[in-house]
């Protein structure tokens, strides 16, 4: 079995994190948890190769965290993000030092997403 990280990321809003991740961004809900109803929300999401997991929980994460993506096609996944034309948010793509081209898009709730893509030497 391969080993696989999630990081787990503080929401505190799920239409705010539905709008940004599902409709935004284009994860897919893969699965919801409540202990009961009117209890805070534990989620997994995923696209591709990405899994996050997205928590209403006090505990489990803090907000303003950066998760780092090895991403392909990210001037692809560029263009479609800015024709969605999201109210909240118009990511560039820059050049990085590492020789890469990378995006960072940030939630509602203040955690980062940089998204890189290797270019070749």
């Amino acid at each position: 079995m391969d080993n696989k990280v999630i990081p787990v990321l503080r929401i505190y809003d799920l239409e705010k994190a539905k709008e940004f991740y599902i409709d935004w961004l284009g994860f897919a809900v893969d699965w919801e948890h409540t202990f009961e109803p009117n209890s805070p929300l534990y989620l997994q999401i995923s696209r591709g190769h990405i899994t996050l997991h997205l928590s209403e929980h006090h505990g489990d994460a803090s907000p303003g965290a950066k998760v780092f993506i090895e991403f392909q096609n990210i001037a692809a996944y560029h263009h479609d993000l800015t024709t969605k034309n999201y109210k909240f948010g118009r990511p560039g793509l820059e050049k990085a030092p590492w020789n890469a081209i990378c995006m960072e898009v940030i939630d509602p709730f203040g955690n980062k997403l940089l998204f890189s893509e290797r270019q070749p030497d």
